[in-house]
Formats: C-alpha cells, structure tokens, sequence
C-alpha cells in the first residue's frame, strides 16, 4: 500500500506502508514451514487444510501409520511450543477412531531483525520452531 503527502515546497513525497502478515497468512507461514519439515521427515501427505480453525492441519501418513498434526503460528510473547492440553486431548480421542498418531507443531513467527516485531510482508521472519510434538 503505498501513501503521498505534500511537503510546503510542493514535493510529492510517496513511501510505501509496510503491512503486518494477517492471521491467515501467518498460518499459512507455519503450514509452509511444518510441511517443509514433514516432507523431509519422509511423510506422505493425505490431506491438507490450511484454514484457520479446521484441525487437523497434516493427515500423513509414514511406515503405515497415520498421524494427525496440529500447526499453530504464535507471535511473541506467546511460547509456540505451549499448547491447549483440554483441545489437544479432543482430537487425540478423534485420531484414536482413525489409530492416527497425534502432533502439535507450534512456530513463533516474528520480524527478521527482531523476533518481539510482527512478521512484515516481504521481509525477513524469525521463526522459533522446534518440531513435532506428540500428544501421549
């Protein structure tokens, strides 16, 4: 998005806004990232569903065994590595039915040169991300 302002001289000053990732587009970072570390764990994709709020996120499936995975993209001062045990709970019961395998992939996203900045588009991020987590 770009914006002009008119000094007194009569210039024409125009500078762009730097815009901060949406809530979908975060999640579509972190989808970007987990799905990256999947595939070079050797999963096959099943399904995949990047809408916010529809879980799971990942059905893969790896030496014959399903599993379900949970992306979450946090920003600071949120630990992306911490998650609601009460929900994780639910969709372990739901992937029981399927004798899927259930994971938490939670990515902390922030600016590149500063991870307690939001993630700007078309610049650098900082991500914090420390792999699958398995719900037992």
């Amino acid at each position: 998005m770009f914006h002009s302002f008119h000094c007194s001289n009569c210039c024409i000053f125009a500078f762009q806004m730097k815009e901060e990732l949406t809530e979908q587009e975060l999640h579509n970072l972190a989808m970007n990232i987990v799905g990256k570390d999947l595939e070079d764990q050797g999963f096959e994709f099943m399904g995949v569903n990047s809408k916010l709020k529809k879980d799971p996120q990942f059905v893969v499936l790896k030496d014959k065994t399903l599993h379900f995975v949970i992306v979450r993209a946090t920003r600071y001062p949120k630990d992306a590595n911490t998650y609601d045990p009460v929900f994780m709970q639910t969709i372990k019961e739901h992937a029981k039915k399927f004798e899927a395998i259930t994971y938490y992939a939670g990515v902390g996203l922030g600016h590149g040169s500063d991870y307690a900045k939001p993630v700007i588009k078309n610049d650098d991020y900082t991500m914090v991300y420390k792999g699958l987590q398995e719900i037992e």
